[in-house]
């Protein structure tokens, strides 16, 4: 029992300095000003509307970028699940791969391809098609979004449609069960779990990213975490930049309750 408690040390002295000591200060800052007086003022600087249009465009673009992976990743874990070991393994490897590159480099990677003298508009010179205006659009983002973050709802959906008992449909399909029926009383339902763990880890990340936006938004499209950056690193406003973070923390705590509720054993977030 000891030597158990001794193997936790390490694990708990790195939550301690990287979790649990920043949030602590993020949530000091965001409840004090420069006197470090308690005041509500840093929360209330999300109903500016500089910053509520920016919240207001991250959630419309996060929402878009998650139903767009949603709608590409089920029926591609689908198809994995349907795989046998070796062959499902391979392809779920190959998605992994690119997340193994840092996602700055993967970001910069599309800024070269969207850009006005990009590779896109250099092959549509080539047909002798008209350059597009790709570069600094919210459909730049939404494209750089769902790139980064596929993989975060393929995985969850996969897990849990491949452990489905595969005894379960065809027991159904044997009562006369059509295949959509199949799927909508069956499939979906033992999904739900996998769809809400991955509509949490696209939604979340994407709702807070200002890496993306800041690359292929450029300084014409600013998001709330863009907003948070410049508050931190421009404005040199700890308190203000702390009480946005307060504010987008209540998203990721919903987050955090759905999954509690509908994937209380886990299946969705255990890869």
């Amino acid at each position: 029992m000891k030597s158990r408690k001794l193997l936790t040390g390490p694990y708990l002295f790195w939550a301690a300095s990287f979790i649990i000591i920043p949030l602590l200060m993020i949530v000091y800052y965001g409840l004090t000003n420069k006197e470090r007086n308690f005041t509500l003022q840093n929360l209330a600087q999300i109903t500016t509307p500089e910053n509520l249009k920016a919240l207001g465009l991250a959630l419309l673009l996060s929402f878009i970028s998650t139903l767009i992976c949603l709608v590409l990743a089920y029926p591609l874990a689908m198809i994995l699940s349907e795989k046998n070991v070796n062959q499902s393994s391979f392809i779920v490897l190959i998605f992994i791969l690119p997340m193994w590159m840092n996602s700055l480099l993967r970001t910069l990677a599309w800024q070269n391809l969207l850009e006005k003298n990009g590779v896109i508009n250099l092959i549509l010179g080539f047909f002798h098609l008209p350059a597009q205006t790709l570069i600094n659009t919210p459909y730049a983002i939404i494209l750089g979004m769902v790139y980064n973050f596929l993989p975060f709802m393929v995985l969850p959906i996969y897990n849990v449609l491949s452990k489905i008992d595969k005894d379960v449909i065809f027991a159904a399909r044997d009562l006369g069960a059509s295949t959509l029926q199949t799927f909508l009383r069956i499939i979906m339902p033992l999904s739900i779990p996998g769809i809400i763990s991955g509509i949490t880890m696209v939604f979340v990340p994407s709702l807070t990213t200002f890496v993306i936006s800041d690359l292929l938004g450029g300084s014409k499209i600013l998001l709330i975490g863009n907003v948070i950056e410049q508050e931190f690193k421009q404005g040199s406003n700890w308190n203000v930049g702390s009480g946005l973070s307060l504010v987008l923390m209540i998203f990721i705590i919903a987050s955090m309750a759905l999954i509690a509720k509908y994937d209380k054993d886990g299946e969705g977030t255990a890869f």
